[in-house]
């Protein structure tokens, strides 16, 4: 039976697709995933289609994104039910290639956005970011959007495709989406499927954390001490290893000092932890009063 989602698997018919689109004057939007859809990804597409007359996601596991015995071989593939979601979010047509037309045999050029790449999870994983801005680079050639929507819960991956973005002088607009949530402030994650119903109640202080961060910095509370705090919290929440909690420059994501945090100054709280075997991350803006 024909799945009422459009899919193309290469360039070619996406091309074709996309050039009557051209020519009929419409604006298009691209949201790029590995598969494996939840809320969090089908509000990206909702993002997409505020400014967009078109939306294409493309659903493709990107294997530069794994390391040596890391989760490559069992990452959930769920073609037909990720593309019936994407039907039912208002999405036009999946992009679905496989792995030589995105990497054709002998391929040597890959993508790196230094600095950006080697901070907070790019120190453990120095391949992970590699990856990213090597296939999202190959997909906005693919596709040449007018814009791409990207989740703010990844926010290091954000500001890596802001970058990778201005420095090849892509023409593409980078709209950052506001995290989704589930009801507790968990931010939606393919991970929080490892969750028993004991852990997410324990994994939703990472939010709680990050929130209460903000709220004592905004009102007078040193960086640090306030920092301190909310990894103290998520020990108590149950937390088995703090990657980081953090305050950051909003864009270079480099160590916000106390010193630099003066009256009207801008930021962005990071934390990263461990709850049993499932790894959580999350962020939230904040703002120094003037």
């Amino acid at each position: 039976m024909k799945h009422p989602l459009a899919r193309v698997a290469t360039r070619a018919d996406l091309r074709a697709i996309i050039g009557e689109w051209r020519q009929a004057g419409l604006r298009i939007g691209f949201v790029p995933t590995m598969g494996a859809l939840h809320q969090g990804h089908l509000s990206l597409v909702g993002a997409a289609l505020e400014t967009c007359d078109r939306v294409v996601a493309s659903i493709f596991i990107n294997p530069r994104q794994f390391a040596p015995g890391e989760d490559l071989d069992v990452y959930p593939r769920m073609l037909d039910e990720d593309c019936d979601k994407l039907h039912a979010a208002g999405c036009h047509l999946a992009y679905c290639p496989s792995e030589p037309e995105m990497y054709p045999e002998g391929s040597l050029t890959n993508v790196r956005v230094e600095t950006l790449s080697d901070l907070l999870d790019g120190g453990p994983r120095p391949h992970f970011f590699y990856g990213v801005a090597t296939i999202v680079a190959r997909l906005f050639i693919h596709v040449r959007p007018d814009v791409a929507v990207f989740g703010q819960k990844d926010y290091q991956q954000l500001q890596i495709i802001k970058r990778m973005t201005r420095d090849l002088g892509f023409e593409i607009e980078i709209i950052g989406a506001p995290t989704a949530r589930h009801s507790d402030g968990l931010a939606h994650s393919s991970r929080n499927l490892y969750l028993s119903a004991k852990d997410r109640r324990g994994a939703s202080g990472l939010f709680a954390s990050l929130h209460r961060a903000r709220t004592r910095i905004e009102t007078g509370t040193k960086i640090e001490v306030a920092l301190a705090e909310a990894r103290n919290y998520l020990a108590k929440c149950g937390f088995s290893k703090i990657d980081y909690v953090t305050a950051t420059h909003p864009e270079t994501l480099e160590t916000l000092p106390e010193a630099e945090a003066k009256k009207g100054a801008e930021g962005r709280l990071l934390g990263a932890g461990w709850f049993g075997k499932t790894r959580l991350i999350d962020n939230i803006a904040f703002r120094r009063p003037d």
